[in-house]
């Protein structure tokens, strides 16, 4: 088994080290056609419109949006959940190029600066439910981003309170104080964090992320057979005749 990690700036290294202490093989992407070799992807945590930036200049945007559309599936932690996400907000003057498919809302950089960057444990039951280990997380956040807003389709994994003392001033007041924000999201095939698993010792996120594969090919397998039941019965005869 093969995971791509797109590999133009930020934390893929950190990523491919988690994914060999699981026993899989990670592939640095910097190229469209790398693309094809691969059944998974992480998008990283890092500088999100220098890595939109970089995006653009290797071409990789139409090969992104159509992996994302195959149903295969895609991780984005940090700047890659930006990537991932429909709308964000909070960006820098100009905006960025955004991959899309995740029917959410994020703020590019909600918890502030580099400086305001922290460590907390988060409730994570769902994913203790499906791997197993303690209902908590270590989040690790980053001048991270958050999720204000998702859509009807979008599973919540994981939510965290808003720091107190976060001087978030590039909050627009029209938005109000929130006390939670949410931080880990699932839709489909794409997976969504604010923060950053890789850092961690725990790999029960990569062992999700890998899971979905599993579940897209049978639910794939399941479509195809039944498909083909459907294909049999429609040249079936229905008025047979009866010997007696």
């Amino acid at each position: 088994m093969a995971v791509g990690v797109l590999a133009l700036q930020g934390s893929f290294k950190e990523h491919i080290a988690a994914l060999r202490r699981i026993g899989v093989k990670g592939v640095e992407i910097r190229k469209p056609e790398q693309l094809n070799n691969v059944d998974y992807l992480i998008i990283p945590g890092g500088e999100s419109t220098t890595m939109a930036k970089l995006a653009d200049y290797h071409n990789l945007f139409n090969a992104l949006q159509e992996f994302v559309s195959t149903g295969k599936p895609v991780w984005g932690t940090c700047a890659g959940l930006i990537f991932l996400a429909n709308k964000a907000v909070g960006q820098k003057s100009g905006g960025q190029k955004l991959i899309g498919g995740l029917d959410c809302v994020v703020h590019r950089n909600f918890f502030g600066s580099q400086l305001q960057s922290f460590e907390t444990q988060l409730a994570v039951p769902k994913l203790a439910e499906k791997e197993g280990g303690p209902d908590s997380f270590r989040g690790v956040f980053i001048r991270a981003p958050a999720i204000l807003e998702a859509g009807p389709d979008v599973e919540v994994l994981a939510d965290c309170p808003v720091p107190s003392d976060n001087a978030r001033t590039t909050i627009p007041a029209a938005e109000g104080k929130k006390e939670k924000v949410i931080v880990a999201v699932r839709q489909g095939n794409l997976l969504g964090t604010a923060f950053h698993p890789e850092l961690t010792s725990d790999s029960r996120w990569h062992s999700l992320f890998l899971k979905m594969g599993k579940e897209a090919g049978e639910r794939n397998l399941m479509s195809a057979d039944e498909s083909h039941l459907e294909d049999c019965q429609e040249k079936m005869p229905h008025d047979l005749p009866i010997f007696e």
